[in-house]
């Protein structure tokens, strides 16, 4: 397929393109970049389909703009960089100094209060992705509006709700794991 046909492809939303392009043929490259972009560990398929929703924007615009002046391959690896590292900007620091959530002026009731907060930073502390302690941390326990948390992110609300899906999964495994590991003491 020449590179002519597969930017009309994904411009049709061709989906059998779309995942052939981005999940098989660009896969090694996306990962290479993700790798040199972010020292914390990244869901390729998160920033791949935040990439996606970025070029398919305003009907496509990236797309169409593609001027055939190097490969589709050189294109997207220049684009995805740039993209990625605006996302890194954007994102979170890695605060492990610091708790990952604020403490509520209130005083615990007690010591089971207390436990649980120190217990739950410990398992932030665990997760490799910051971006999903941030996530969970906004909507679960500062109780942000999910359109307040998507708007700061630069995302959509669908898409924060699909990082939510993700961040609860990995703090569950994260707690599997510690579980395990408590009980082999």
């Amino acid at each position: 397929m020449t590179d002519q046909e597969i930017i009309q492809k994904l411009i049709a939303r061709d989906n059998r393109v779309t995942e052939e392009f981005f999940f098989v043929k660009c896969r090694p490259l996306f990962l290479s970049i993700i790798k040199k972009v972010f020292d914390y560990e990244v869901d390729y398929d998160e920033f791949v389909n935040e990439l996606y929703l970025y070029l398919m924007k305003d009907d496509a615009r990236k797309l169409r703009n593609f001027e055939y002046r190097s490969s589709i391959y050189q294109w997207i690896k220049v684009l995805a960089i740039r993209f990625f590292i605006k996302k890194r900007d954007d994102l979170i620091e890695d605060c492990r100094d610091e708790t990952l959530y604020e403490e509520t002026k209130e005083q615990p009731t007690d010591d089971t209060d207390s436990s649980a907060k120190a217990d739950l930073n410990r398992l932030f502390l665990m997760m490799p992705n910051k971006r999903y302690v941030h996530v969970i941390t906004k909507l679960m326990i500062d109780d942000w509006e999910p359109e307040q948390l998507a708007d700061e992110m630069g995302i959509s609300v669908d898409n924060l709700y699909n990082i939510k899906r993700r961040a609860m999964a990995q703090l569950t495994q994260v707690a599997l794991n510690d579980k395990k590991e408590y009980e082999k003491k």
